[in-house]
């Protein structure tokens, strides 16, 4: 491949990532197609195919698409096929993993006039089951609507989209984590908290922040709440407590450091839980809108209050060994109505987006 990058090639390919709604990457120094594979989850013959390359070296300011979504989606399994709507195009990722957040993508004249509902939920226990959405704006003419993943869930993720007494029906399929059960037998002075009848209010408040349906705060992508993150325990990893004990998924994901660390706001939003209590330790909860939540566990010390509005990267706490802990750790969870998703697809992204597996 040439060194010197078409200007008029990165104008048509960011013209046509726009449209689609596709990932989009811009080459900085140091990048290569394998150090980009890993960080994306991917392979070099992945990227050389979506991006029609015919060698291996990038140009720095090189636009480049990522994997992760693509159009159009399939129609419903076993279901009548349904027709596009008019004015409207609807841009879904190809494939989704239990535990992940992601976007619908819309776009036309009449995307502000769109309804979507995640039919699939009606017979799952998750919370706030197949919702009436409204579309999010975007910018640059896009609308978005917000989807989660339950854990547990393999069977396809099925939605409408309603449009003026239209409905457009489509699938996704789904795939599962497969990851062994972590047995953690964690002594039984720990693990009596669990049973602890004080449990049971903290849950109640902590459930009581799903319900909020507030304007999305933030305008710039997630970050990360630990300037240095090893990871310990991976999200939707099915463990146990104790020799014996059912089987729950890990909700969020940990991250080992050192008592006293700060913690940072992923994003902007508003605090809406802060203190100490029995189960999750020193807590912070911040509702940053569109019915996104970030919670953060087992702070020794927590520096926000209730009410206080805070920005990306601020300080709202320091890490500790607080609550159902063993050890000085994070424990960060990022849900979408209430529901658990993966950290992981939120950081460094304006928009939740699946990496490709």
């Amino acid at each position: 491949m040439s060194r010197v990058f078409s200007v008029r090639r990165a104008v048509l390919l960011a013209t046509a990532l726009l449209w689609t709604g596709a990932a989009a990457y811009t080459v900085k120094s140091g990048d290569t197609l394998s150090s980009l594979a890993r960080t994306y989850r991917t392979t070099v013959a992945e990227l050389t195919r979506l991006n029609g390359l015919t060698g291996t070296t990038l140009d720095v300011g090189q636009l480049l698409r990522l994997p992760g979504e693509a159009g159009p989606p399939s129609p419903v399994s076993g279901a009548p096929s349904t027709p596009d709507l008019a004015g409207l195009t609807v841009t879904a990722p190809a494939t989704l993993r239990e535990g992940d957040a992601f976007v619908l993508r819309l776009s036309g004249a009449r995307a502000p006039l769109a309804r979507v509902r995640f039919s699939s939920e009606a017979g799952e226990q998750v919370r706030f089951p197949a919702e009436t959405l409204t579309p999010i704006a975007a910018g640059d003419g896009m609308f978005v609507v917000l989807g989660r993943v339950d854990l547990g869930k393999t069977t396809p993720l099925e939605y409408e989209v309603e449009l003026e007494g239209s409905v457009m029906r489509r699938s996704i399929p789904v795939t599962g984590l497969a990851q062994p059960i972590q047995r953690l037998n964690l002594p039984a002075s720990v693990n009596a908290k669990l049973a602890d009848p004080a449990r049971a209010a903290e849950d109640a408040a902590v459930e009581q922040v799903y319900t909020r349906r507030t304007p999305p705060l933030w305008t710039r992508p997630f970050q990360d709440a630990l300037s240095r993150r090893t990871r310990s325990s991976a999200f939707g990893q099915p463990r146990t407590y104790e020799a014996g004990g059912p089987v729950d998924y890990h909700l969020g994901t940990d991250y080992p450091a050192a008592a006293g660390t700060p913690v940072r706001a992923v994003n902007d939003g508003t605090v809406v839980m802060a203190g100490m209590y029995l189960v999750r330790g020193g807590l912070v909860i911040i509702d940053h809108g569109g019915g996104v939540s970030s919670l953060y566990f087992h702070q020794r010390r927590v520096t926000v209050k209730v009410g206080q509005q805070v920005s990306r990267g601020d300080p709202i706490g320091e890490v500790g060994s607080t609550g159902l802990s063993t050890g000085p750790h994070l424990h960060l969870e990022l849900r979408v109505r209430g529901q658990a998703t993966d950290p992981a697809n939120w950081m460094n992204r304006l928009w939740p987006t699946p990496p490709n597996r």
